[in-house]
């Protein structure tokens, strides 16, 4: 993206404080950000008395770093909200201009431009989904997208991480996803208490999750 940092370089530079909403999910991409210096936490905003902090943070942007360029490329509206964390040091260029500055890459790398940032959009808006349901839902959707046919016919998902790495990814702690298995596990949606957890009953982990849920072994 080297021709839009020179755009850049003709762009004023611009300060946000602490605080300052730098973007906001669903609003139009009518410019793309670049940090120059300075923290910036990606996630969701809060509503009420939370209104303005991150509720749900989903990671950070130490400058130098462009914000949401995904969305930018994708030419979509923006997948997260964006809070300066530090002091910001900032550049902005028009949406237009970044995507035509794309046109200096040779027609291949395009296509692999453009099918990073959509595989980067799809896991994102997943992610963000996933913030709206409870703990006991977004690990029934959890465990239907990592689960694998099984020897026995059945699914089942190899816990290849470790529990607190799995919470981590699901925004729970790590204490609410033992409790969550344990529940499942007595409403006999799965079975199993080491390594391997089967996929008792993938219709009714559907049914928690939503029907959007993938199962990668096909059984719900």
């Amino acid at each position: 993206m080297l021709a839009a940092q020179t755009i850049l370089s003709t762009r004023p530079a611009e300060t946000a404080a602490i605080g300052a909403v730098l973007l906001q999910r669903a609003a139009p991409t009518e410019s793309v950000i670049f940090v120059e210096s300075g923290r910036v936490v990606l996630g969701v905003l809060g509503s009420g008395a939370n209104a303005g902090s991150v509720e749900h943070q989903l990671g950070v942007v130490d400058g130098p770093g462009w914000l949401e360029a995904a969305s930018a490329v994708l030419n979509l509206p923006g997948a997260v909200d964006a809070v300066a964390q530090t002091n910001v040091q900032l550049r902005r260029v028009t949406a237009a201009e970044f995507r035509a500055s794309l046109k200096q890459y040779e027609p291949a790398a395009q296509s692999i431009l453009l099918d990073i940032a959509k595989a980067h959009r799809q896991q994102t808006e997943l992610t963000v989904s996933r913030l709206g349901k409870d703990a006991e839902a977004r690990c029934a959707e959890w465990l239907l997208s990592h689960a694998e046919a099984s020897e026995k016919g059945g699914c089942s998902v190899h816990l290849q991480q470790r529990k607190r790495a799995i919470a981590a990814q699901l925004g729970i702690a790590p204490e609410t996803l033992s409790r969550v298995l344990r529940h499942l596990r007595e409403l006999r949606l799965i079975s199993g208490s080491g390594r391997i957890v089967d996929l008792v009953d993938p219709i009714g982990l559907r049914t928690l999750a939503g029907p959007s849920a993938p199962c990668q072994c096909g059984a719900a």
